[in-house]
């Protein structure tokens, strides 16, 4: 079970740093990136913190969110059991993100199924194992030959 769990982690992280970099670029596809680049203008206007004053420009968030996916995704897939966990909370808070403009924006749910799968994937990874009780080992540290110490 521990490598399905993997190969999803690599398989993700890896999405992520292709969705990462189609922001980042045209050279992959130019078609998706102008999409993008319009996509984020009204992401912009409807941006969760835009009641607190903040509203980010469209060019500039797209480049924070492609970079942030594909640095998170890398970590993800290839970093260290920490990273791994740190990369997984801050794309679940971008998918969360990403679902809340797509919904305030009313897209079809076709457009919202990429969002939602990956964040359901990402929940997956965060919460695996965490509901089954760990083994723990206890270890005897009593010279041999002598019966343990009692407890009172």
């Amino acid at each position: 079970m521990a490598f399905v769990f993997t190969a999803l982690r690599v398989l993700l992280g890896l999405f992520f740093v292709l969705a990462g970099a189609l922001k980042l670029t045209d050279q992959i596809s130019a078609e998706v990136y102008q999409q993008l680049k319009s996509e984020f203008v009204q992401f912009a206007d409807v941006f969760p913190l835009k009641d607190f004053g903040f509203k980010p420009k469209p060019m500039q968030y797209l480049v924070t969110v492609g970079w942030i996916e594909v640095v998170a995704g890398l970590l993800l897939a290839f970093g260290p059991r920490l990273l791994q966990e740190i990369s997984n909370f801050v794309l679940t808070i971008v998918m969360i993100g990403a679902l809340y403009s797509l919904i305030v924006l009313k897209e079809p749910l076709a457009k919202c199924a990429p969002a939602t799968v990956s964040l359901g994937l990402l929940l997956l990874l965060n919460f695996r194992g965490r509901g089954r009780k760990q083994k723990v080992q206890r270890r005897d540290y009593s010279p041999k030959g002598l019966p343990p110490p009692h407890t009172k």
